[in-house]
């Protein structure tokens, strides 16, 4: 059996060119910080991949501090702070925020006072994308960099986070961009890396794997990649609502990140439905991989309203590189298949 993964929201695959930099990177022993010629070398690494990525976030300008990924980058970004935000953020933004902004049915976020908040550009769940307001503190990018067209020197945040997996670089690296001059309290000190904001020998490897990653994510989509795959998630969309009316597709007329599609089938749990596609062949998720062991409905669809025994059967199916409309297809057919099966047994 030919197995389909369409889990790319939580993680999707490596691109050739990042691995191919990282491949290169291993071979350069200096320590970016040493100034001897090894030493240059791999801080040259460095360098390239923050151009790099700063040229694909259109970021020039602005700098950019490395970070483990888009979860040590909300503490690093958030903690201490005290920004309002809603319950559509991801857990790793939720840890550091006070929870009191209101989420409407739409999945959409109003701010009256952008300074003190954070929002979520797109929702890795849903895939709805927010309008940002001018002069937001903090905003978590994470799932649209890469996907959609977005400038960070235009879209009037204060900072950025970043992650290379979800672009096709490797785990655990990412990164926080934000306005020259931007103040920023270090929570790993000791050798003053990363401007005196994250202490630490950088991450070589992975580094010079997200460059290369975010400089093929810009040139696709530039190529229209990210349309086509576009077309594909709503032909899946079609297919579904044509077989199964009761269920119920959130943001389906909402502007979503391309690739991602969340509905929900009342009576049929989530977890269910993505064991019994695994078992079919099919990667799919019940929602954010980093809350993976949770039975617990949604807080981003209960936010919108959603009643809780709704929310716990929603599933999420995110394409990416690679997936085909006969990925689709097949995945429409499996899943009317078992959901045709459900409603017999529950009749």
């Amino acid at each position: 059996m030919t197995r389909i993964y369409l889990d790319h929201n939580a993680t999707t695959l490596l691109r050739p060119e990042a691995r191919s930099a990282m491949i290169e990177a291993m071979d350069v022993c200096g320590n970016p910080s040493s100034v001897h010629d090894e030493g240059r070398k791999a801080k040259s690494l460095v360098e390239k991949a923050r151009a790099q990525i700063a040229t694909a976030f259109g970021a020039d300008g602005a700098d950019l501090v490395f970070t483990s990924g888009s979860t040590e980058g909300a503490a690093l970004a958030l903690g201490g702070r005290g920004l309002h935000g809603s319950a559509i953020e991801h857990d790793a933004v939720r840890s550091w925020i006070n929870e009191d902004l209101v989420v409407d049915c739409e999945g959409k976020v109003q701010i009256d006072t952008p300074e003190t908040a954070t929002l979520q550009l797109g929702n890795s769940e849903t895939g709805i994308v927010q309008d940002l307001p001018a002069g937001l503190a903090v905003t978590d990018a994470t799932q649209v960099f890469g996907k959609l067209p977005v400038a960070f020197n235009w879209l009037g945040a204060e900072m950025a986070l970043i992650s290379a997996h979800k672009l096709g670089g490797p785990k655990g690296i990412g990164a926080i961009v934000m306005k020259r001059g931007t103040e920023l309290t270090a929570q790993i000190t000791g050798g003053g890396q990363e401007m005196g904001r994250r202490s630490g020998t950088e991450n070589v490897i992975g580094i010079a794997g997200f460059g290369a990653a975010a400089e093929a994510a810009a040139r696709d989509l530039a190529n229209g990649v990210w349309d086509e795959i576009a077309e594909f998630r709503n032909i899946l969309e079609n297919a579904l609502v044509a077989g199964a009316q009761e269920t119920i597709f959130v943001g389906k007329d909402a502007r979503r990140i391309p690739n991602t599609l969340c509905f929900a089938t009342p009576g049929w749990k989530g977890e269910t439905q993505v064991m019994q596609m695994d078992l079919s062949g099919f990667a799919i998720s019940a929602g954010s991989a980093c809350s993976s062991g949770k039975v617990r409905a949604s807080a981003v669809l209960t936010s919108m309203g959603i009643a809780s025994d709704i929310a716990q059967c929603a599933i999420r199916v995110s394409l990416g590189l690679g997936t085909t409309k006969d990925d689709v297809l097949r995945f429409a057919d499996a899943w009317l298949e078992k959901q045709k099966k459900h409603r017999a047994r529950t009749a």
